[in-house]
């Protein structure tokens, strides 16, 4: 049976709306409230666009390329393995890409959209969840629908930011960032013992 519970928090770990907060807030805060709103939308709009892409032509990609699924998945495993430990152990998401704001005019695009929502580790998740040798149709198009749900979070989390920082501040999106991190890097392993196994069994 498809797991759609499983399916979100795959990608409310590797887009992390949470690790989003602190980002939106440092890039948007010489903005007024009707632009903050703006950027948000755009920054989510430009993410959905993105995945989307992976999820219809990722794929096809690879095909192009010769370079087998259980390649790519193995592939993806290991850098979202790497992904992970870098949100446990070294700067969390919001650490990190807070340095990346001062450093680009348009917002919206860098570091909101990319990477900060549609992130590698997202990107990666768009292709491996929707492989048309594994799910059909229905189950890509329960993942995308799915993903969108996960980018409608990150929107409405960054329409509150101000408040939401004010409840759990800098220190607690760094903490739940981490914790994701934990879960992602758990769906890292999984990823790549299931593209050695399918691998082996061609």
């Amino acid at each position: 049976m498809y797991d759609l519970i499983g399916t979100f928090i795959f990608f409310f770990a590797v887009i992390d709306p949470i690790g989003t907060i602190p980002v939106f807030i440092a890039v948007t805060s010489r903005y007024e409230a009707r632009v903050k709103r703006r950027i948000a939308i755009r920054a989510a709009a430009i993410s959905a666009v993105l995945l989307t892409f992976f999820v219809v032509v990722g794929e096809l990609i690879l095909t192009a390329l010769d370079i087998p699924l259980a390649a790519f998945e193995i592939a993806g495993g290991i850098v979202l393995f790497i992904f992970a430990l870098s949100m446990i152990f070294g700067e969390s998401k919001p650490e990190a890409e807070l340095k990346l704001a001062d450093s680009e005019r348009d917002t919206a695009i860098f570091p909101l959209a990319v990477p900060s929502i549609a992130s590698p580790g997202a990107m990666l998740a768009a292709v491996l969840l929707t492989e048309n040798n594994r799910f059909n149709l229905w189950e890509q198009t329960q993942t995308t629908l799915i993903m969108y749900l996960v980018l409608l979070v990150t929107l409405a989390l960054m329409l509150a930011a101000s408040w939401i920082h004010r409840f759990i501040g800098t220190s607690g999106a760094s903490i739940i960032s981490r914790v994701m991190g934990m879960i992602l890097a758990s769906v890292a392993v999984t990823a790549v013992l299931a593209g050695i196994t399918e691998y082996f069994s061609l």
